[in-house]
């Protein structure tokens, strides 16, 4: 996808995030541009939710600034810049009712609501880009299913529709994988990686502490462990067996097969 004067959509400065005197943030610089795809990747407890809560402003930082679609946190209300972005993840999962149908929990995502259809009005044309959200990530056949029907990959699939119904300038996915078999990975792998190229998408962050989760078409990498940047950057440079042994704590090896990332020791 290319953009003309794609512009800065996310922006970290001297980050730092304290809880009874323990760093779980420190001095993170990041920034994220309208045309780029980003992986987030790290071990568990390195800080990697805790940066996208900060950066989709549902969370403060002790020190260092924040800005959201080039306006800073503190000058604008969060709640209206918080409409902008779409943010998938388990955290979003379980807060909607499990007993809604999936086109009823993707619509509600007009208004960032995680209660039924019948406490706003929606139009036709509100419910017709439920149902076309559904159809890009090919759950189009889940329309009518209850939530908790579902499994998990057909969920994460749901959850990101329902954060794709605003048309976003920004999608933040915190570990949309998780608990993923390998046929459902690959299928949402494969939903994100034509995302990444559709004409007039989001920016995109994808939170994952697996490698082999990049899918086709993320361009840039950040790599976080115990709280700090180990490195930043187009991920073609920046994804290397040193940075990721460095990030995970352990030798590793790493290489890339059809555009696919794999590391092993």
């Amino acid at each position: 996808m290319t953009i003309a004067n794609p512009r800065e959509v996310i922006a970290l400065d001297g980050v730092s995030l304290v809880r009874q005197d323990r760093h779980l943030l420190r001095d993170i610089t990041w920034s994220v541009r309208s045309d780029e795809h980003w992986v987030v990747l790290g071990p568990n407890g390195a800080g990697k939710t805790l940066m996208l809560q900060i950066a989709s402003l549902y969370l403060a930082p002790t020190r260092g600034s924040v800005r959201l679609l080039g306006q800073k946190r503190g000058d604008v209300d969060v709640r209206d810049q918080r409409r902008k972005i779409g943010y998938a993840g388990t955290g979003p999962a379980a807060m909607v009712h499990q007993n809604l149908p999936a086109i009823e929990i993707v619509v509600t995502g007009k208004h960032a609501a995680f209660v039924d259809s019948r406490w706003h009005d929606y139009d036709e044309a509100d419910w017709e880009r439920a149902r076309d959200r559904l159809d890009r990530l090919e759950a189009g056949h889940l329309a009518d299913r209850p939530f908790g029907t579902l499994s998990a990959g057909e969920k994460a699939r749901v959850m990101i529709a329902r954060s794709l119904v605003t048309d976003p300038s920004v999608l933040l996915l915190d570990e949309a994988t998780t608990g993923l078999d390998l046929g459902a990975r690959e299928r949402l792998m494969a939903s994100l990686a034509d995302l990444a190229v559709a004409p007039r998408g989001p920016a995109i962050v994808l939170v994952t502490h697996h490698v082999e989760e990049t899918p086709l078409g993320f361009d840039h990498i950040v790599l976080l462990a115990g709280g700090r940047v180990v490195g930043t950057g187009p991920i073609g440079t920046t994804l290397t067996a040193d940075t990721l042994s460095a990030t995970f704590g352990v030798d590793v090896r790493l290489e890339r097969r059809d555009g696919r990332y794999h590391a092993w020791r």
